[in-house]
């Protein structure tokens, strides 16, 4: 698919996922990257299928359990760990997808003064001693300035593949049912690892926050 690009015998999501929501009817809309996903139990309804575009704001607030159901929605799956690295690193297999050292501004990781947690909660009036509890999955976190950008918006955040932003805006889960995500995000992509080596596995599959995303893979179709 011209979304997908072609790393190895997989195919990967060229930008992180959005999400539309299916109506009846066959229609579809767009769901708010600044909504939480709901899981099955709680929206039993809810039909919402992974899509990958450029220039658009990728979905935050979304779990391992329920990006993988997204990514099935649309005919794919999410990306293992082997898959997730060879297209973070391209054809050259480098620590970042540009090359072997950091770039300033190449990817969305420029960080800010302020914590956008501490920002929103501020502005939302909570209490500083609930802020890490009920601040984190506020939507107006990745609304605030120097914080998520659209899909692509880091021309150099690429590699000779065609994958974007595999490096800082959001946290990928990868297919790995006890929690994992690679990385970084836009304020943090050395912590856990510098760069595509980056991956932590501190919450559970089902854990989502402001900064939780992810991207599909897909098998290729052979050549005959």
């Amino acid at each position: 698919p011209p979304e997908m690009a072609p790393v190895g015998e997989v195919c990967v999501d060229r930008w992180e996922a959005s999400l539309v929501e299916a109506l009846p009817g066959g229609e579809e809309r767009p769901w708010s990257p600044f909504r939480i996903v709901p899981g099955a139990a709680d929206a039993p309804g809810l039909r919402l299928r992974a899509v990958s575009r450029a220039g658009v704001l990728p979905q935050g607030y979304v779990s391992g359990r329920e990006a993988a159901a997204a990514c099935s929605a649309a005919g794919k799956r999410l990306c293992t760990a082997r898959e997730w690295e060879m297209a973070c690193r391209g054809p050259r297999q480098t620590t970042f997808p540009y090359g072997a050292t950091r770039i300033p501004k190449a990817c969305n990781d420029d960080g800010r003064k302020l914590h956008p947690v501490a920002e929103a909660s501020e502005r939302l009036g909570l209490p500083a001693g609930r802020m890490w509890y009920e601040g984190l999955q506020s939507p107006l976190i990745n609304q605030l300035r120097s914080t998520l950008r659209r899909t692509g918006e880091r021309a150099g955040c690429t590699n000779d593949f065609g994958t974007y932003d595999m490096v800082g805006n959001l946290h990928e889960w990868i297919d790995d049912p006890s929690g994992t995500f690679r990385g970084g995000y836009y304020l943090d992509t050395s912590r856990n690892g510098d760069g595509c080596d980056y991956a932590t596995s501190a919450h559970s599959f089902g854990y989502h926050d402001y900064s939780t995303g992810f991207r599909c893979c897909m098998d290729a179709e052979p050549v005959e």
